[in-house]
């Protein structure tokens, strides 16, 4: 993730809504050893499955206020949202097979040519 895509408020939120057609919001802290096992192999399949979506690391400890806003109670979570709608919401036991077909049947219809 860039410098510029650092997302500590839900101004944050807003701006990487605005700014890119789908974004992959992955909640997680870096003390969750299941987060920090998964983390990359999400944004892996994101960087070569779904060049569309841009994948965005949230760490939960520095933004209390984008959890609240967005109902994020644990780790990891992760949010799909295409033209700043929420379209896909998984948390804690995510499996990525299961994540891969989600996000696969979503992204054909938000991106069918």
């Amino acid at each position: 993730m860039s410098p510029e895509d650092s997302i500590h408020s839900v101004t944050d939120v807003t701006t990487a809504l605005n700014k890119y057609p789908a974004v992959l919001f992955y909640f997680s802290t870096l003390n969750c050893s299941v987060g920090e096992a998964l983390e990359p192999k999400v944004r892996d399949l994101i960087s070569r499955e779904y060049p569309k979506i841009q994948f965005i690391w949230i760490d939960m400890n520095a933004a209390p206020e984008v959890l609240g806003a967005h109902q994020v109670f644990v780790e990891p979570t992760i949010l799909l949202f295409v033209e700043g709608k929420e379209y896909l919401r998984r948390s804690r036991n995510i499996h990525l097979a299961e994540l891969q077909g989600s996000l696969q049947r979503i992204y054909d219809l938000a991106f069918s040519d």
